[in-house]
């Protein structure tokens, strides 16, 4: 009970200011501690959307694995040499078929080509063409998305219309339409198949995000201020409504790497001597009973390559996810 007179003793002859020191420095030990409130970063700053995904990321197994998983394709992809020294347009008809020996793991294809060094050299093609198609995708989509979203009226109703018509071409029977009559033995002509027809979902995504993102009251705020359509577009909205293309984005580079090797094996995507997964399964099928190894290696590569970059799509999609909070 004496403690407590005291302590009322002392707050009361502090009067009205000694109350605000006391607020102040509770506010300041507050600011101090990382982490701070709920909702705020480790100097009391309020945390974003961005850095609370990052740190959701950095915990989750799955992005993890997925991400050193796609790090080590990339880096092979630049760099084969680091873990293969051979050529794989070398060929020696006197080994075909045959299976593992020292120094060549995997055996050998049709051919008497190393199955391991194609294998490594393959994750080149497969990457350059997943990054780059789902690049040009991302960035027709959104583009056109979100003009047909921020400014509406006939412009979106003409876009709708067209991407109606993108979407009920099948995607295996355009790619045999289009790229029979190709005769280039680079991956461009892929990658602007896959551009040409893989544009309109990222459309859809990226119109009902900058339409939901253009009704908050920041944005008519900024209106109201008389901030031109220019800058509500790039400043306001697109960070706001970013995040589902990018999700999509991620999920669907391994799905175009998995077309561009089944256009490979049909015999319209790339061809020989190109070095692709797609390829290598298409000349191994006819002999899947007898040397199975040539089949197993590239199908497997293409396989684990896909599935990773689906996972990581999943764990940035969790990540960016409010409504998962």
């Amino acid at each position: 009970m004496p403690e407590q007179y005291e302590s009322e003793g002392l707050i009361s002859s502090a009067g009205m200011g000694g109350a605000m020191d006391l607020a102040v420095t509770e506010a300041e030990t507050l600011e101090r501690t990382p982490g701070g409130p709920e909702g705020t970063g480790p100097a009391g700053k309020p945390r974003s959307l961005w850095s609370d995904a990052w740190r959701d990321l950095r915990r989750n197994p799955v992005f993890i694995i997925s991400g050193l998983a796609i790090l080590f394709l990339v880096v092979i992809s630049i760099w084969p040499s680091l873990i293969t020294s051979g050529n794989p347009l070398k060929c020696d008809l006197a080994k075909a078929q045959e299976g593992s020996q020292p120094g060549h793991p995997f055996g050998y294809d049709g051919q008497g080509c190393d199955v391991y060094t194609r294998t490594v050299y393959g994750t080149r093609v497969s990457i350059s063409v997943g990054v780059l198609a789902t690049l040009g995708v991302a960035l027709l989509g959104s583009i056109l998305g979100g003009l047909a979203g921020f400014f509406g009226g006939g412009w979106d109703s003409l876009m709708s219309r067209i991407t109606d018509i993108f979407f009920a071409i099948p995607v295996v029977l355009g790619g045999l339409v289009l790229l029979s009559v190709v005769t280039s033995n680079t991956i461009w002509p892929v990658v602007g198949f896959i551009v040409l027809l893989g544009w309109t979902q990222v459309y859809r995504i990226a119109r009902g995000s900058v339409i939901t993102a253009k009704q908050n009251d920041y944005v008519q705020a900024a209106r109201a201020l008389g901030a031109s359509n220019s800058r509500i577009l790039l400043r306001h909205i697109t960070p706001n409504a970013v995040a589902p293309v990018i999700v999509v984005a991620t999920i669907a580079l391994g799905t175009y790497i998995a077309l561009e090797a089944t256009l490979s094996y049909l015999g319209v995507g790339l061809k020989p001597p190109t070095v692709s997964w797609g390829i290598d399964i298409s000349a191994a099928s006819p002999y899947i009973r007898n040397a199975p190894h040539m089949l197993l290696w590239p199908a497997g590569a293409l396989a684990i390559t896909v599935l990773a970059f689906i996972m990581l799509g999943d764990a940035v999609r969790d990540a960016l996810d409010p409504k998962l909070r």
